[in-house]
């Protein structure tokens, strides 16, 4: 059942014991979502465990991507390193030391040829990557982008030839990778912009960003405008990503909830939280089918939160320190977590 189809005529939501009750009009009549939810069957026992444990790092894990071939991460640390990791065999294939500690983003291009990633340098590199493990790849390294802040995250469109960046200087921007050439820059937040994500479609010309203003804002890549803004968070939004559909996007908060806004419906429709959570959600990813919402969190722990219910179905215990990063593997499959307890984390 998609949730969405449920919320098309929006009245009013709050939220009770930490599950949200959102009141859409059919029929002139009222309903909560969760009452029609109730029809829908409850998921089975729900078991995730680490499956792989991937060590290397010389100090805290702030991000990771997965190659689209579903077996290659890229991961960057706070130890000035960016890896390239086999999660199969958990073996390293590439390693570069960046010129500065705190890589604070990296991404992997489409084509699986290339990665980006920057951070307290101010710029986004792009490294090609090959087969042979012993090339110098520092000597082919590209400066594509230039913020006048930290980069916070970079993400590669549809193809391996443009990449947006987000920056603590309040802007995100749009980048030639071969020429390094600003396409376009988006202007609107109000503070440090600390992640973003692409509308998951060939076609997609949206994007969403979070930062430290409290406000999610979705923009038009072609013409830099903000076409929609939410502010309903009570601090930071770490992170960003859209619902599997791009009809809605989930965000994480230094406010210790998740929220999940619907874009038809141009608001929020559902918070996911529990007095019990009182630390901040630093990363979020939707599975596959949309209906689980992995969040994790700076108490160490991974929350799983089915979407549909509002309900939280699972939590997953490992990491020794703060979750930094979370993705879901593109086949859905398994997701990987990135901590400051130095170590990446395969679950599934």
């Amino acid at each position: 059942m998609d949730l969405f189809l449920q919320v098309m005529l929006l009245r009013s939501i709050k939220v009770c014991q930490g599950r949200a009750v959102i009141w859409v009009s059919l029929n002139d009549q009222f309903f909560a979502v969760h009452q029609v939810a109730e029809r829908v069957e409850a998921l089975g026992q729900f078991v995730m465990k680490t499956r792989r444990t991937l060590k290397g790092h010389g100090n805290k894990v702030l991000c990771m991507d997965w190659c689209k071939d579903k077996r290659r991460i890229v991961s960057s640390s706070q130890d000035g390193k960016v890896i390239v990791w086999d999660s199969f065999t958990t073996n390293k294939e590439h390693a570069v030391t960046m010129p500065c500690t705190w890589v604070m983003a990296c991404a992997y291009a489409p084509s699986g040829c290339a990665i980006a990633c920057g951070g307290l340098d101010n710029k986004c590199s792009v490294y090609p990557l090959t087969f042979d493990k012993n090339e110098n790849m520092a000597a082919k390294k590209k400066s594509v982008a230039m913020h006048t802040n930290y980069l916070s995250a970079c993400s590669f469109t549809n193809s391996d030839m443009q990449i947006l960046t987000a920056s603590g200087d309040g802007t995100c921007a749009l980048w030639d990778v071969e020429s390094g050439q600003l396409l376009q820059s988006f202007h609107g937040h109000g503070a440090d912009v600390l992640c973003l994500d692409l509308a998951p479609s060939e076609t997609g010309n949206t994007f969403v960003s979070g930062g430290c203003d409290k406000k999610a804002m979705v923009w038009d890549m072609r013409s830099g405008q903000c076409i929609q803004s939410f502010e309903t968070h009570d601090s930071d939004i770490n992170s960003v990503r859209y619902y599997p559909s791009g009809d809605a996007f989930a965000s994480g908060s230094d406010d210790a909830t998740c929220r999940l806004y619907d874009l038809r419906a141009d608001r929020e429709v559902a918070i996911y939280s529990k007095e019990s959570i009182i630390f901040g959600a630093s990363s979020v990813d939707f599975s596959l089918s949309g209906r689980l919402l992995f969040a994790g969190y700076n108490d160490y722990t991974i929350n799983v939160w089915d979407v549909l219910k509002g309900s939280r179905v699972s939590i997953l215990f490992g990491h020794e320190n703060r979750v930094s990063t979370l993705r879901v593997s593109p086949d859905g499959t398994a997701f990987c977590s990135g901590s400051w307890d130095h170590t990446l984390r395969i679950w599934a």
